[in-house]
């Protein structure tokens, strides 16, 4: 691994680009990051069984699209809003007839911002499906698998193509520079007391079988412990 300003690079096989993403991933586990940037990381990253150009680019394209409007934080559908706008409405019609002049403003004003999240949510949708049919067509042909947020700015580029000869660079950063440094004296700490990935203390195996849902090889002094 290679470690610069611009972040963690590793070059190889998918399953080094694999081994790169979980290393990195337990590493921000063991400095407390565990808030929805990280869990947006840890749904991008490649897994063993995944395609560069099926599952990373499906994954690659959901992440870098529009953000969900207020609307679809709430499940609302821009229907279900414009629904909701009419009732509002009606509602408006009956306090002005009731003669509850303030309750009418209310009810009026509670419409219009149903009105707006509709027309919010169907533009954000529209919005979304242009983007993807552009970044599956154009930019995966242009620019490398990459992911971004607040946490985390990563990229996978091909370098190699063929059965035999496939290759992949996989560049990780992590934003926050104070995070970066712990995050990078973890993955040293890795490369020094760790033979073969997922071979750990007990903690840190405990933390990876919860991650990945998989029983994992114990380590060497456990299996020598046990040896006759």
């Amino acid at each position: 691994m290679e470690e610069s300003i611009s972040g963690f690079k590793i070059r190889g096989d998918w399953g080094d680009m694999v081994e790169h993403g979980e290393k990195i991933t337990q590493a921000l586990r063991e400095a407390d990051v565990n808030d929805d940037a990280f869990h947006e990381w840890d749904e991008w990253r490649p897994r063993a069984h995944e395609l560069i150009d099926e599952d990373v680019s499906a994954k690659t394209a959901e992440q870098a699209s529009v953000s969900k409007g207020e609307g679809e934080k709430a499940g609302k559908s821009a229907s279900e809003d414009m629904q909701t706008a009419g009732e509002k409405l009606s509602e408006s019609y009956e306090k002005v007839e009731a003669g509850d002049n303030e309750g009418a403003i209310d009810r009026w004003g509670e419409s219009i911002e149903h009105v707006a999240r509709a027309a919010d949510s169907a533009g954000r949708k529209a919005i979304r499906k242009v983007e993807d049919t552009v970044y599956r067509n154009v930019m995966t042909q242009l620019a490398p698998y990459y992911f971004d947020n607040e946490l985390i700015s990563a990229n996978i580029q091909r370098v190699g193509r063929g059965e035999a000869d496939e290759e992949f660079v996989f560049e990780v950063n992590v934003n926050d520079d104070d995070l970066k440094a712990a995050v990078s004296d973890i993955l040293a700490e890795y490369e020094s007391t760790v033979d073969r990935w997922h071979v750990a203390t007990e903690k840190e195996t405990a933390n990876l079988e919860a991650a990945e849902g998989v029983d994992l090889p114990e380590t060497e002094d456990k299996s020598k412990s046990t040896t006759t």
